[in-house]
C-alpha cells in the first residue's frame, strides 16, 4: 500500500515539470559562506593573563577585571631565570636583546671560546749625556727615534718619571788584598745611595757565586749592613810565581812532593821536572747568572740592575757569556758597574778590553754594560768609588722610558736589534743593543 502511494507521488511531481536534479536541490540546506579574515585585536596594558608583554610571566599588571572573568591565577616561580632575561644589579628583570651561542648537541664543552691576547710591547729605558757626561733633562719623544731591525717604530708610550730599582749587587772577592781593603771600606756607602723604594740583593763571588741575602730585602732595612759586612775578605795576596830555577822547588816535603799545593811538583801541576804556575779563577758569569736569576722574580715596574764591583776578569765559569747575555735580554736586565783594580787604570783599562784567545778575559764587565743598556764608572780611590754608588743609582733611576709595539710576530723568537737615535747632535745616546722575547710577553 505504502510503495503505491510513494509511486503516485513520483508520478504527479514528474507531471508537474520537476526534474531530478532539481528536486534533490530542494531537498539539501543551502552551503554558508565562509568566515571573513579578521586582524588580530592588538595588545594593551589591560590584558589580563600570566604573560604580560614585554615582561613576561615573573609579574602581572593589575588592571580593571569584570566579574564574568576573573584573573588567571598566576604559575608558582622557578629558580631559573628565563633566558631570555638578564638580573640587573638592581633585582630588577631586563630583557636580554642578543642571544647567547648555542652550539650543537655534544660540542658545547669543545666550542668554549677561549680568548688569548698577545702583547708585543717593548720598554727600552734611555740614558742621554752631555759632552761632559751629565745627564740631559728636558727632551720629549720627539727628540728620540727608535729602529728595530732597521724599521722605524712609532713611539707609543713615553715618561720621564722615575721609576724603584731591584739591585742585585755583586761583589768580587777574587781581588788582590790592597783594593779588596778600598771595596770594603767603601761598601758603608750603599745603602745611602738608595731610597726607601729600592730593593736589595747581595752576591759575592771568587771561586763560584754566594747569594749572601738569600733574596730582596728593602734597600734601607738594617739587614743591609749586616749582610754587607759578611762579604768583606781579606782578597788575594798575588806573587810572583816561579816555576823555574833554584827557588822553584819547595823545601817542604812529603813523600817526595811539595805539600803545598799551589807549588806542588809533578802530578796535575806539572811534570817531575817543572811546575805549572796556578791559574787564577774569577767566576764573573756565574756571579752575574746567580743575580740575573734572582732579579727575574721581581715584579713588572721596576728597574731590574746587577751592580758588580769587580775588575771585570773572568775565568773558570761554567757558564758562558753568550748564554749570560742572553737570559739578560731577555728578561731586561741591564749591568751597571765600578771597576777598580787595573781595569780602572788610566790606559790599562782600555788594553785590558783587548781578549787573547785562550787566555784570561781581562775585563768582561764592559761587554756586558754595553750589550744591556747600563753604564760603568772606573774609580781607585775609597772616594771615588763611594760616590760611583750614588752617581750611577741616580742614572738608572732617572732615565727616559720609551715604548713601542714591535712590527715582529711574537712567536718569533730571534733576537732583535734595537736602536735609538737623538735628533742633537753631541749628545750619547745609552741603550740596550736589543732583546729577545719572553713567555712573560704573551698574556
Amino acid at each position: 500500500m505504502k510503495l503505491g502511494l510513494t509511486a503516485i507521488a513520483l508520478v504527479a511531481l514528474l507531471s508537474s515539470g520537476l526534474s531530478l536534479a532539481a528536486l534533490a536541490q530542494q531537498q539539501q540546506p543551502p552551503m554558508p559562506d565562509a568566515p571573513t579574515p579578521q586582524a588580530p585585536k592588538p595588545l594593551s596594558s589591560d590584558v589580563n593573563g600570566p604573560i604580560t608583554p614585554g615582561k613576561g610571566s615573573g609579574e602581572t599588571t593589575q588592571g580593571p577585571t569584570s566579574s564574568s572573568n576573573p584573573p588567571a591565577q598566576q604559575p608558582a616561580p622557578s629558580n631559573e631565570a628565563p633566558s631570555s632575561q638578564v638580573l640587573s644589579d638592581q633585582g630588577k628583570d631586563q630583557v636580554q636583546t642578543t642571544p647567547p651561542d648555542i652550539p650543537a648537541a655534544g660540542e658545547g664543552a669543545s666550542a668554549i671560546p677561549i680568548y688569548i691576547v698577545h702583547t708585543n710591547f717593548v720598554e727600552v729605558p734611555v740614558t742621554v749625556k752631555d759632552p761632559k757626561g751629565k745627564l740631559v733633562a728636558g727632551l720629549t719623544y720627539r727628540d728620540f727615534k727608535v729602529y728595530e731591525n732597521d724599521t722605524r717604530e712609532p713611539i707609543s708610550f713615553f715618561t720621564t718619571d722615575s721609576f724603584p730599582l731591584s739591585i742585585a749587587f755583586v761583589i768580587d772577592q777574587s781581588l788582590t788584598s790592597d783594593v779588596m781593603t778600598r771595596v770594603n771600606n767603601s761598601l758603608g756607602a750603599i745603602q745611602g745611595a738608595l731610597t726607601p723604594y729600592d730593593e736589595v740583593a747581595i752576591f759575592s763571588y771568587n771561586n763560584g757565586a754566594q747569594n749572601r741575602s738569600g733574596g730582596f730585602t728593602g734597600a734601607q732595612s738594617a739587614r743591609v749592613p749586616f749582610v754587607l759586612s759578611m762579604t768583606k775578605v781579606s782578597g788575594e795576596e798575588m806573587l810572583v810565581p816561579i816555576n823555574d830555577g833554584p827557588m822553584a822547588g819547595c823545601n817542604i816535603r812529603q813523600n817526595g812532593n811539595c805539600v803545598d799545593p799551589n807549588l806542588q811538583a809533578g802530578k796535575s801541576a806539572g811534570g817531575s821536572t817543572f811546575m805549572n804556575i796556578p791559574k787564577e779563577i774569577h767566576t764573573l758569569n756565574d756571579a752575574i747568572l746567580a743575580a740575573a736569576k734572582e732579579l727575574s722574580t721581581r715584579p713588572k715596574g721596576r728597574r731590574r740592575i746587577i751592580y758588580v764591583i769587580s775588575d771585570g776578569k773572568e775565568y773558570g765559569s761554567k757558564a758562558k757569556y753568550s748564554d749570560v747575555l742572553k737570559y739578560l735580554q731577555t728578561n731586561k736586565t741591564a749591568v751597571y758597574g765600578t771597576l777598580v783594580g787595573d781595569s780602572a787604570r788610566w790606559g790599562e783599562g782600555y788594553v785590558s778590553r783587548i781578549h787573547v784567545p785562550g787566555m784570561m778575559n781581562d775585563n768582561i764587565l764592559i761587554k756586558y754594560a754595553h750589550a744591556t743598556g747600563g753604564v760603568l764608572d772606573s774609580e781607585r780611590g775609597v772616594d771615588g768609588i763611594e760616590n760611583s754608588y750614588a752617581k750611577i743609582a741616580n742614572e738608572a733611576r732617572n732615565q727616559y722610558t720609551l715604548g713601542y709595539y714591535s712590527h715582529q710576530p711574537i712567536l718569533d723568537t730571534r733576537f732583535r736589534k734595537i736602536d735609538v737615535r737623538l735628533d742633537r747632535p753631541g749628545f750619547e745616546v745609552i741603550a740596550k743593543l736589543g732583546y729577545y722575547t719572553s713567555g712573560q710577553d704573551a698574556k
